[in-house]
């Protein structure tokens, strides 16, 4: 039944974000209210941090990132960079994988917050301040990475030329009546 309901939900990308967003405001408030588990919530904010990279990194990384091919040549490869061919972006972490598995992050660490074993005391704003400097150093790495092999992760869909749709020399179905 879970499986049917994720299958159905795929086409519905706004709801899903929205409901996301929804949770995570939710699992905000409760950690505003509680003023506690903040190691919970730094924690979920690893966890989408890394799951945000994955999102932006293409499928095929080229061989001087870690992780990547590293050289390796069989003789078999698709078209390049430096072919004419076009080539759609692959991301390593597909759009609704990322939705998926960083909701089921946000609902993980809202459950953790019901156990008072992981209410660790911290000093919240060290979190924090870490928790920034490390989102701006990965940022900054990954926009680089996108720069020097010019690559855009995210798309608007397919783009229209200036015009496209309008009809030059009449015709078509407009103003036209059916008849049933």
């Amino acid at each position: 039944m879970t499986q049917y309901l994720l299958d159905k939900s795929t086409i519905h990308i706004l709801p899903r974000w929205l409901g996301f967003g929804f949770m995570l405001f939710l699992f905000s408030l409760r950690i505003y209210l509680i003023q506690g588990f903040f190691i919970i919530a730094y924690g979920l904010g690893i966890y989408l941090l890394n799951n945000f990279i994955a999102f932006l990194t293409p499928l095929d990384l080229p061989s001087d990132l870690p992780g990547g091919l590293g050289g390796e040549d069989d003789g078999l490869s698709l078209p390049t960079s430096g072919s004419s061919e076009y080539r759609p972006f692959a991301r390593r972490l597909p759009e609704f994988k990322f939705w998926l598995t960083s909701f089921k992050g946000v609902l993980t660490a809202i459950v953790l917050t019901f156990f008072s074993l992981f209410d660790v005391p911290v000093f919240w704003p060290i979190l924090l301040l870490y928790f920034i400097t490390l989102f701006f150093f990965t940022m900054k790495r990954q926009i680089m990475h996108m720069v020097k092999h010019r690559y855009v992760p995210i798309s608007w869909g397919k783009t229209k030329s200036k015009g496209a749709g309008v009809e030059k020399y009449g015709g078509g179905m407009k103003g036209q009546r059916r008849n049933d």
